[in-house]
């Protein structure tokens, strides 16, 4: 058995361990577009230049190394180190991450020993400038265009510019949701004008009950109300309550429950037969099979059942009263000893029914403790 056991769990493993291998294979062989890829290279680069930030020349003679090789924060040594571990802390696209580095080495090497002083961004040098696969920020498309706006009012700065910091795009404005326009200058649909400056303005969404344009916030800023809505006295959008208009929309085995806007239909009771709301003590009329006890539907079976066990019971404590009178007459100890524990029994029972929750055990474990 425990054989089985075993198997089962390195069944499942072995299972498990494939479907990792297979996502881990799928995130290496990303391809992502060449400014991402790029990126993604120089970020695992500059995490290595962190990760040498604090190194030195280590063994032998640290200061002749210094004053014959350099120092150590530009040297071949860091250089290596960094490139033997870089693309290793990638893990979507780290294939086509280690591509770049063996195609591109000699344009790292010559940033690092010729161009790093002149230019430290190596982002720049790298990615823009060398391998043109991406443009700085708010520039696009194959010459690096400027974004219209730039550098303050991008697309009214409510939205972004279409293929920004890439070789790639039109330019077009993108623009947030609320804002509309070619350059994002105004509210869009459903969107109304809440703040104004001379650099910026703001759209905000219009009140739910509104059906598309508005000049202000709240229910009385709508131009239209929204289905499910109607204008009030003073100028507002207020909820049409269906259920008092259109009661007939809801079958004769259901009830209507109003919500902003519309309505619901929700099934009865099955107790009931029509219902005002739900559960057996709305109803308007019992349905077959069941009958009204205290202002509630219940099951007509269970209620003569009720019945039955009420005068059976009641019966049985009479008779018990009686034998124990007879009893009586001819000896009074044993009739009281009976009397005794049939006024026991019916305190017992009687105690019981009241708390249905008492099941038989609880109850004989209460009046017959163990020690």
């Amino acid at each position: 058995m425990h054989r089985c056991f075993y198997f089962i769990y390195v069944l499942i493993y072995l299972l498990n361990s494939n479907v990792l291998s297979a996502e881990l294979d799928s995130k290496k062989q990303t391809k992502f577009p060449p400014c991402r890829a790029c990126k993604v290279f120089i970020e695992s680069f500059k995490r290595g230049l962190d990760k040498t930030a604090k190194g030195k020349f280590e063994g032998g003679d640290a200061a002749w190394e210094e004053q014959n090789q350099g120092s150590y924060a530009t040297s071949e040594v860091r250089l290596v180190e960094i490139q033997e571990h870089i693309c290793s802390d990638v893990k979507e696209g780290s294939d086509q991450c280690y591509l770049l580095n063996e195609e591109h080495d000699l344009i790292i090497e010559e940033w690092w020993f010729k161009h790093q002083a002149e230019e430290p961004d190596i982002f720049k040098y790298f990615c823009i400038d060398k391998l043109q696969s991406c443009c700085p920020d708010f520039h696009y498309g194959t010459n690096c265009t400027p974004c219209d706006g730039y550098p303050d009012n991008i697309c009214s700065n409510n939205g972004k510019c279409s293929g920004s910091g890439t070789r790639k795009g039109n330019g077009k404005c993108k623009c947030d949701p609320g804002y509309s326009g070619e350059k994002c200058e105004e509210c869009a649909e459903g969107y109304y004008e809440s703040y104004r400056d001379a650099t910026k303005f703001l759209c905000s969404k219009c009140h739910h009950s509104c059906d598309g344009k508005c000049t202000k916030g709240g229910a009385g800023g709508c131009e239209k109300c929204h289905v499910g809505w109607n204008r009030n006295s003073n100028n507002e959008c207020v909820d049409i309550n269906e259920c008092a208009t259109l009661r007939a929309a809801c079958s004769p085995l259901q009830f209507c429950v109003n919500s902003e806007g519309s309505y619901k239909c929700l099934e009865c009771d099955r107790a009931c037969s029509g219902c005002t709301g739900d559960g057996p003590d709305m109803c308007q009329r019992c349905a077959k099979g069941y009958t009204l006890v205290d202002k509630m539907c219940v099951d007509a079976d269970q209620v003569q059942r009720k019945q039955h066990v009420f005068i059976t019971r009641y019966l049985t404590y009479l008779g018990l009263c009686i034998a124990t009178c007879i009893i009586f007459q001819r000896n009074m100890i044993l009739a009281s000893v009976i009397g005794l524990a049939v006024a026991a029994y019916i305190t017992v029972s009687e105690y019981y029914l009241d708390k249905p929750e008492i099941n038989a055990t609880n109850l004989v474990n209460t009046l017959f403790p163990t020690t």
